[in-house]
């Protein structure tokens, strides 16, 4: 699990589709044929985790597991968020979330700026990345970290 349940939604969006397998909790980006316009149904409004974390226009947080299941053997668990390859997605844009994506080897602090890394993950480096943010403590334990989000 990369998000924990302690999050506020201040702003979340419901307009974008996701076509690769995703777990929930890291930043996804516009792909390059993201759709234009006011449609809530444009199939061309595709989301994904970059590859890389420069260069790309952060959209929100993944607030779902995306799966591919094969749904004439199995349901899809709604009690786990869990959303079918190619359907629509919640991204929060502005909130609260704890999460565990983070780029591995950082250490944030209390106020440290959070940006989008490569593979969806949140850092702490400004290279050429965008903020998404700022972190609200440092990582527990397990590895989680609460970061308030602000991608407006």
């Amino acid at each position: 699990m990369a998000l924990k349940s302690d999050r506020i939604e201040h702003l979340t969006d419901i307009s974008f589709f996701m076509t690769t397998t995703a777990e929930r909790g890291g930043v996804v980006s516009a792909t390059a044929t993201s759709g234009s316009g006011v449609s809530m149904d444009d199939a061309n409004a595709v989301v994904a985790y970059s590859a890389v974390g420069t260069g790309v226009n952060p959209v929100g947080v993944l607030l779902n597991d995306v799966v591919n299941y094969d749904l004439t053997r199995q349901h899809i668990n709604w009690h786990k968020d869990e959303v079918q390859v190619g359907g629509k997605v919640t991204l929060l844009r502005v909130g609260q979330v704890t999460t565990n994506m983070l780029v591995p080897g950082i250490s944030p602090t209390v106020g440290t700026k959070a940006y989008v890394g490569a593979s969806g993950l949140i850092g702490t480096s400004s290279t050429n990345s965008v903020q998404i943010g700022s972190f609200l403590s440092s990582k527990d334990a397990d590895g989680y970290a609460k970061v308030s989000v602000n991608i407006a």
